[in-house]
């Protein structure tokens, strides 16, 4: 990568994307953890009535995500939907875009790739086949926290 000017910020890639960094603050935390948008995409999952909803801490496991958020809706417009809210929440809370979104028109299995999150959405029937939490059962499954002010028992 070439040198920037002296006076210029180095740009970052990620995946082939360049961002410009105008100024880092390194001890205040302003990028969200992935701990944090897991549960975005779990949160906005749930607005959308997804069932089965588990979320996988691959850390240390592989080397292309962190999470995965795996979740079921019942048919084509709820995958979407559910699809749709993931994105929309992801962008506004946790300041993030989909690397790519793969399956969407289907809706049989939709994948979004947010780097180290991957948010499945399956159909029943994709969801039993495919079977991801068998595939990757040496992952840790992450406790979902209940939802602040929910009366959720359990």
């Amino acid at each position: 990568m070439p040198v920037p000017p002296r006076g210029l910020p180095a740009a970052v890639v990620r995946y082939g994307l360049e961002c410009v960094l105008k100024q880092a603050d390194v001890d205040q935390a302003t990028v969200p953890t992935s701990a944090s948008s897991w549960l975005v995409a779990v949160r906005a999952a749930e607005s959308k009535k997804a069932t089965d909803i588990r979320v996988l801490d691959l850390t240390g496991i592989t080397s292309f995500a962190d999470y995965f958020v795996i979740c079921t809706g019942a048919n084509q417009r709820q995958i979407q939907a559910i699809g749709d809210e993931v994105n929309l929440r992801m962008k506004r809370q946790a300041g993030e875009l989909p690397l790519s979104v793969e399956g969407y028109t289907q809706a049989e299995w939709v994948l979004a790739d947010y780097g180290d999150l991957l948010v499945h959405i399956f159909s029943p029937k994709a969801r039993q086949y495919y079977d991801l939490e068998r595939l990757w059962r040496s992952a840790r499954t992450v406790e979902i926290p209940p939802e602040p002010g929910s009366s959720d028992a359990g």
